[in-house]
């Protein structure tokens, strides 16, 4: 094979969404404030900027106004305000309003596409002087002879299903930096690595995630109402699952909405997709929808351990941000606005490694540096609140309640987080829950969800979707779990396959339609998944999301 080329920068950034781009953006500014010239490149592994992102999203404007205060007349697209906050609770044919709790007071926020604005993001980086390569995603990490992080690799090209080169065989190719940031995201797969090597997780509660699933859709035009702002718990989960709804509605007829479940969940005949899908039915979403036209679809795994989970974030050449280290604010349901602060933060730790050391050093002083903002407050201050569901859902709303108004977050206590992948029971030990057909209107099917998405990824090269061990899906999942990795993927990628007899059952994996949403690699029950990235920019194709 031929040897991979090396092209060498002052920093390298892994990830293209709001951290990474921020921290980008912020290493320019600080370069020119002191004029200097700082080599800066950022890989991200969609197709494009944006097209990997998805999110609900209401965004809080705090780290934008701190990153570029002429946002406004720089034209990012940041134009549905925040009308409205409507926190509902619904039984199955009815909804009562509640209180709108403070941290979900939305004034002065504004609703948005996320890929639109990374997109735009990634145009104020490129204008400041940043290379930016979408379509590689980093597959490897380099460390020197020190044991220090030097940079990361790009996947080879043209490897065919059977692991050999083909005539299409391109090496990847190694960036390397004095000092790299991983802003991969939300279970970041060179991220769990570093964890490992450099025990990052160590004296820190386990990372717990959720999994949210979304769509886009054009609704009548007497239905619109730009700027609603809309939440829900209760039905359709069970009191023992964590989770609930978001609906907003933006400019353009247009409403984004989805469904977060906490992967924490013990029954494992639950699906976040079948749940998703009846919520939809309920009489208070129904009307909204019938009549329009479901335009997207997406799913993506976030974080939810917040200040308890978040891990060691330096090591030698490089540092942590965003999702990656888990700054997710839950009862705000907001992260983007923590994830940016983070990039920021750490950008000017890291500009100072490079003014003090040719070395690649330890950047130190972005954990002081967080610890000194008003990010680390935010999280501590609403660290109980989602652990608190762990004692059931009337449990936790009333525990937020005394937590937010009584308390108001300086509890002499901290609740701790328990890893997701432990909390399933035996198939036999749990309700089996009997999901009703989609009706084509409303509701609908994985397939047609998936196509949706734009997901594409090259029939032949090795499936991205890794056994540890091929004997566990059928000898430990199938056999204790009823194969949950069918319910939990939203996706469709995998299944239990059988003989017309019903006998020989093995797991098939349709790594074609994966969506890179990370939850098979998080609930595995047996962790013997392991998501890696696949070659190219493969994966969903986001346009709005």
């Amino acid at each position: 094979m031929a040897e991979r080329e090396s092209m060498d920068y002052d920093v390298v950034i892994v990830g293209g969404g709001p951290s990474g781009l921020s921290a980008a953006i912020r290493l320019k500014q600080l370069a020119a404030e002191q004029n200097r010239d700082i080599s800066v490149c950022l890989l991200e592994k969609g197709s494009e900027i944006g097209a990997h992102i998805l999110s609900g999203a209401v965004l809080e404007p705090r780290a934008l106004n701190e990153l570029l205060p002429d946002w406004k007349e720089r034209g990012a697209p940041l134009d549905t305000p925040v009308q409205t906050d409507k926190f509902m609770l619904l039984s199955a044919q009815g909804a009562t309003r509640l209180p709108t709790p403070p941290q979900m007071n939305n004034h002065g926020n504004y609703i948005i596409s996320l890929g639109n604005f990374c997109r735009w993001l990634g145009e104020q980086a490129e204008a400041a002087g940043v290379e930016i390569y979408p379509g590689f995603a980093a597959a490897e990490v380099l460390y020197d002879e020190a044991g220090a992080v030097r940079g990361v690799a790009t996947g080879d090209m043209g490897i065919g299903r059977d692991g050999q080169p083909t005539d299409s065989y391109e090496p990847g190719i190694e960036l390397l930096g004095r000092q790299v940031i991983f802003a991969e995201g939300c279970r970041g797969h060179l991220t769990k690595g570093l964890f490992e090597r450099f025990g990052l997780q160590e004296g820190k509660d386990p990372q717990t995630y959720a999994i949210g699933i979304k769509e886009l859709w054009d609704i009548e035009p007497e239905k619109s109402k730009p700027g609603t702002v809309w939440h829900s718990v209760g039905w359709p989960l069970s009191t023992d699952t964590y989770g609930g709804s978001f609906l907003y509605h933006l400019n353009g007829n247009q409403v984004a909405i989805g469904f977060v479940i906490g992967l924490d969940y013990s029954n494992p005949h639950l699906s976040p997709f079948e749940e998703f899908q009846r919520f939809k039915t309920h009489p208070a979403v129904r009307p909204l929808l019938e009549g329009g036209r479901r335009v997207s679809y997406g799913a993506r795994a976030l974080n939810e351990g917040g200040f308890q989970s978040v891990p060691k974030l330096t090591f030698d050449g490089g540092c942590l941000v965003g999702c990656t280290a888990g700054f997710l604010n839950v009862p705000k349901i907001k992260g983007t606005h923590t994830a940016m602060k983070s990039g920021m933060l750490a950008a000017e730790a890291v500009f100072e490694v490079l003014e003090q050391t040719q070395e690649r050093a330890e950047p130190v002083g972005y954990a002081e540096k967080l610890q000194a903002s008003w990010l680390w407050d935010e999280l501590y201050r609403v660290r109980n609140i989602r652990p608190a569901f762990n004692r059931g859902f009337w449990f936790g709303m009333a525990y937020s309640a005394l937590d937010t108004y009584i308390l108001r977050g300086k509890a002499p206590w901290t609740f701790h987080h328990h890893a997701d992948h432990a909390c399933l029971k035996k198939a036999d030990e749990a309700p089996i829950i009997s999901y009703p057909k989609p009706d084509g209107v409303v509701s609908f099917d994985r397939n047609s969800s998936v196509y949706l998405s734009g997901t594409n990824h090259e029939e032949d090269q090795p499936i991205h979707l890794q056994l540890k061990d091929d004997k566990v899906p059928i000898s430990h999942n199938l056999a204790l779990y009823d194969a949950p990795e069918q319910r939990y993927c939203p996706a469709g990628v995998y299944e239990i396959v059988r003989e017309e007899d019903g006998s020989n059952p093995r797991l098939q994996i349709n790594a074609q339609n994966c969506v890179h949403c990370k939850t098979c690699d998080i609930k595995d029950p047996s962790q013997n998944i392991n998501w890696v990235a696949p070659q190219g920019g493969g994966g969903p194709n986001y346009p709005n999301m």
